[in-house]
């Protein structure tokens, strides 16, 4: 069967899939990064698991991959292939592409994690038939997908999407990026957490405990939950002023709350906008299966078949 090798790698684990044209999994498996080893270690157990997920595939599907793709975090050059930098994996301007490619022998995309979830969510997920669409995680950072048509905007530079750097409280909390006052600060999950756990005095609470006394009613959960949603619905407007998108779609762990996020979040956002289009605001549909997906994506998009799988 013809297949394409999708491989996710995340901050401590790899997620990995052979995908076929269709789009259904035939094969999925899971290894840690190794990162405590070293960067150069880390790059070559995405090696030696590519090279496993080739075998497989010739052991149980009767031929070996026909492409790969490869999502990766930190910033990405998509067009060079390299992983230029990633802080949880040390690696920098590591050309990725390439060495998978020779390893495999086949051709190899290359993308960033978060536009490369989006993509699968625009095209099979909750922005399907949305000619414009803005996905938007909501994990230990914040980070952005620009969806045109079935595609995910890069930007000049590879950085277009990346609203958890809008500064939407001027003056407010440092933030790695240098800035003061970024959104993911305020309403990434690990900062809900952070909020929580000195709200509640127990060091070991987050976010998802947040939700849970937000539910129950509790009035100091409530007031970390609203901070959080404001910040998040200012971002968001600011996005859709600039993007004019058509669904928004928001996913990560904080979006696994459901409506105790998602109305809160869509009042906020209809109280900001004036002349803007409210735009559709929904959950993400494909869950941690999105990066794997859409890497399969950009490996059936390598090779240019019409059997490309938009289910």
């Amino acid at each position: 069967m013809k297949h394409v090798i999708a491989l996710d790698v995340g901050g401590t684990g790899m997620k990995a899939a052979l995908v076929a044209a269709d789009g259904s999994l035939l094969h999925r498996a899971r290894r840690a990064t190794g990162r405590e080893r070293g960067p150069e270690a880390v790059v070559e157990d995405i090696l030696g698991f590519a090279t496993e997920l080739r075998a497989h595939g010739a052991r149980h599907l009767g031929q070996e991959a026909a492409a790969a793709g490869v999502a990766v975090p930190g910033i990405v050059d998509e067009e060079r292939g390299v992983a230029a930098y990633a802080a949880n994996l040390g690696w920098r301007d590591v050309p990725l592409r390439d060495l998978l490619a020779e390893r495999l022998g086949v051709p190899v995309a290359l993308g960033h994690d978060v536009r490369t979830g989006g993509l699968a969510e625009g095209r099979i997920g909750a922005g399907k038939g949305a000619d414009r669409f803005f996905f938007v995680p909501l994990g230990t950072g914040i980070a952005g997908a620009i969806g045109i048509d079935g595609r995910v905007e890069t930007g000049a530079h590879g950085f277009a999407g990346e609203i958890g750097h809008i500064v939407v409280r001027p003056g407010g909390l440092v933030c790695p990026c240098g800035q003061r006052g970024c959104l993911e600060r305020f309403a990434s999950a690990s900062a809900v957490s952070q909020a929580w756990a000195e709200a509640c005095g127990d060091p070991d609470a987050d976010a998802a405990d947040c939700a849970k006394a937000v539910e129950s009613g509790d009035a100091r959960a409530r007031a970390v939950w609203q901070e959080a949603v404001d910040a998040l619905a200012d971002g968001l407007v600011t996005a859709l002023t600039l993007l004019d998108p058509r669904t928004l779609i928001i996913g990560g762990g904080l979006a696994e709350a459901g409506e105790t996020l998602f109305a809160p979040l869509r009042e906020a956002v209809r109280r900001r906008v004036t002349f803007q289009k409210l735009p559709s605001i929904v959950p993400a549909a494909l869950g941690d299966t999105a990066g794997c997906l859409g890497a399969g994506l950009l490996a059936w998009d390598l090779l240019n078949t019409s059997t490309t799988f938009r289910r």
